[in-house]
C-alpha cells in the first residue's frame, strides 16, 4: 500500500505555527521505504496538467442544493442563539493513524456533521454572533494539478487522495460560505469571545487556549434530541437499508450451514457490511453477530464463531446512511428455520416485553416508561417460570434497595432503551434531567431492545436454557399519538421471521 504522510506519534498532522497544515508543504519524517524525490523530477510533476475534475459532493451529489441544507441551518441557528454575543467554533476532526503511515477511514465529529452536512476532515464551523446562526465553513485546499503538492503531499496532494469537492461547490450543496483553512487562525481572532468544542481537533484546541466548553456540547445534544422531518427520513432509510442487510444475512445462512458453518459469523457479518457500503457510509457501529452461547455475551464484536444447526443467531446491526444518521436493529432466529420448543417459549416472552415497551414510547411519558414496561413483562415470565424467586411486583419495586428488589436483571442485564440519530447512542452529553430522566417529546427517537440472556455456566436456569440469548430490537419514533416503528418492515412474529428465512434464502443476494 502506498505510503498515506507522515505523522507524529499522536495521529494528527505537525501543525504550521498559524494553524492547520499548508497542503502544499512536503511531508517530513518519511520511512526508510520511501524513494527520493529530486528536484528535476518534482518540476517535471508540477507540468503540462489540465485541471483535474473535481469530485461531486456527497451530500448532493447532482451539485444542487442538499434537501438537508434547511435542517442544518436551523440547527446552527439554534446553536448560535443559545451562546449570545459569542463565536462558537466546531470542528470535524483529524485523520488517525491506524499502523504506523497508514489512517483509519475518517469519521467526521457528529456534531459537525450535525449542524453542517459536511463529513471532511480538518474543516472547521466557525458560528458568528451576528446574525444568528450565520455561519463559515473553513476547509482544507487540497493540492491539485500544477502545484507541487499534487504528487509530494500524500494527505492533502490530489494525486494520492482525489480531488475533492471545492468551496464553491460546497456552498452550492451545503449553503455555507466557505474560506481556505488557512485563514482560520487570523479570523479567530478578530473576535475575542469564544466557544470551542474541544477535544476533536488538537491544532484547533491550541488555537483557542481557555475556550472549551462543556455546556457547548450539553445544548447540541439536548438540540439533536428532536428529529425533524428530513432528520426522520434520514433514519427511515437507514432502516430500510438494515432491512434489505438483514436479509442478504438470511439467505446467506444456507450456504454458510452446507459449507459447515466454519467462521460463518465472520461471512454473515460481512455479507452486511456490503450492503452497508453499498447504500450508505458504513456501519453504524460494530456488528455482533453471535450464534449460539454467544448471543449471550452483550457486545459480541469478535464474530469468529462457528454456525450449526439448532442454534439461535442474535444479529445487531445498522446501516449508517451517508448523512451518518444510523439505524440500531436486533434479530434473533433459528439457523435452520426451525425453533425448538424452548427457543420459541423465550422468544416469546421478549417478543411480549418489547410490545408492551414500545406502546410506553408516547411524548409525555418519562424515558424509562419503555424500561419499565418491558421489564416486568420479563420479571413476571421469570418468576411463573420458576427461576425468579420472587414475583414481578418485588423484583422490579421502585425502591431499588428493597429485598429482592432488581433480581431479574441477573438474566436482562441491560436497559431497553437509548436515544438514536446520528450516533448509534445519540445525545450522549444531554443532562441527565433532560434525558433518562426526562419526558419524551414528539420527534424523538428511541431503540427499544429488550432481551433475556442465559449464559452457559448459570446453574439457577433449566440445562436446556444455558447458552441461550434473545434479543429483539427496533427504531420508534415518538410522535403525538401512536409510537411509530421505523423498522417494522424485518418481520418479529416468530412465525413470520421462519417465513421470511425461508423466502430470503430462495433468492439471490443482489445490489
Amino acid at each position: 500500500m502506498p505510503k498515506l504522510g507522515a505523522m507524529t506519534d499522536a495521529g494528527q498532522t505537525t501543525p504550521l505555527p498559524e494553524g492547520p497544515q499548508d497542503p502544499d508543504a512536503v511531508a517530513e519524517g518519511t520511512t526508510s521505504h520511501d524513494i527520493p524525490l529530486p528536484p528535476e523530477l518534482a518540476k517535471a510533476m508540477a507540468e503540462n496538467w489540465d485541471p483535474a475534475p473535481l469530485m461531486p459532493h456527497p451530500a448532493g451529489r447532482d451539485g444542487r442544493r442538499s434537501a438537508g441544507a434547511a435542517t442544518w441551518a436551523a440547527h446552527r441557528r439554534a446553536v448560535s442563539a443559545a451562546f449570545p454575543g459569542r463565536q462558537v467554533v466546531v470542528p470535524s476532526g483529524q485523520l488517525k493513524v491506524r499502523a504506523n503511515d497508514t489512517d483509519y477511514n475518517f469519521r467526521t465529529s457528529s456534531a459537525f456533521a450535525w449542524l453542517t452536512g459536511e463529513t471532511v476532515e480538518g474543516a472547521v464551523l466557525v458560528l458568528r454572533p451576528e446574525p444568528v446562526g450565520g455561519a463559515t465553513l473553513y476547509l482544507r485546499e487540497y493540492a491539485g494539478a500544477g502545484e507541487p503538492g499534487y504528487f509530494t503531499n500524500r494527505l492533502y496532494g490530489a494525486l494520492w487522495v482525489g480531488n475533492v469537492p471545492n468551496g464553491e461547490q460546497t456552498t452550492a450543496v451545503l449553503g455555507l460560505e466557505t474560506r481556505p483553512l488557512t485563514d482560520l487562525a487570523g479570523d479567530l481572532r478578530r473576535h475575542p469571545d469564544s466557544v470551542l468544542l474541544a477535544g476533536i481537533d488538537a491544532d484547533v484546541d491550541a488555537l483557542l487556549p481557555g475556550a472549551a466548553s462543556d455546556r457547548l456540547a450539553e445544548v447540541i445534544d439536548e438540540l439533536r434530541l428532536v428529529k425533524d422531518d428530513w432528520e426522520i427520513a434520514q433514519l427511515q432509510a437507514a432502516c430500510d437499508a438494515t432491512t434489505r442487510g438483514f436479509t442478504d444475512v438470511a439467505a446467506e445462512l444456507k450456504p454458510v450451514l452446507a459449507a459447515g458453518g466454519g467462521r460463518g459469523e465472520r461471512w454473515l457479518e460481512g455479507t452486511f457490511w456490503r450492503r452497508a457500503r453499498l447504500e450508505g457510509n458504513d456501519v453504524g457501529y460494530s456488528s455482533i453477530v453471535g450464534s449460539g452461547q454467544h448471543a449471550t455475551t452483550l457486545h459480541w464484536w469478535r464474530n469468529d464463531g462457528d454456525i450449526a444447526p439448532g442454534q439461535l443467531l442474535l444479529a445487531d446491526m445498522g446501516v449508517e446512511v451517508d448523512s451518518l444518521y444510523t439505524a440500531d436493529v436486533t434479530r434473533t432466529f433459528p439457523v435452520d428455520g426451525e425453533w425448538s420448543s424452548a427457543q420459541r417459549q423465550l422468544y416469546a416472552a421478549v417478543l411480549e416485553a418489547q410490545q408492551a415497551g414500545i406502546a410506553e414510547a408516547r411524548a409525555g411519558n418519562d424515558f424509562l416508561a419503555a424500561h419499565r414496561a418491558a421489564m416486568w413483562v420479563l420479571a413476571d415470565h421469570l418468576h411463573h417460570w420458576g427461576v425468579l424467586p420472587v414475583s414481578a411486583e418485588v423484583s422490579c419495586a421502585a425502591d431499588e434497595e428493597a429485598p429482592g428488589a432488581g433480581l431479574h436483571r441477573r438474566y436482562t442485564l441491560h436497559g431497553v432503551s437509548h436515544m438514536l440519530g446520528v450516533d448509534v447512542h445519540d445525545c450522549a452529553t444531554a443532562r441527565e434531567e433532560t434525558y433518562r430522566k426526562g419526558p419524551l417529546g414528539a420527534g424523538y427517537v428511541l431503540t427499544v431492545e429488550p432481551g433475556l440472556y442465559f449464559q452457559p455456566n448459570d446453574l439457577t436456569v433449566p440445562a436446556e436454557w444455558r447458552g441461550i440469548g434473545i434479543r429483539i430490537e427496533d427504531d420508534i419514533l415518538v410522535t403525538g399519538g401512536e409510537p411509530v416503528n421505523l423498522s417494522a418492515a424485518l418481520p418479529r412474529e416468530p412465525d413470520e421471521l421462519t417465513a421470511w428465512l425461508a423466502d430470503a434464502q430462495s433468492r439471490p443476494v443482489r445490489p
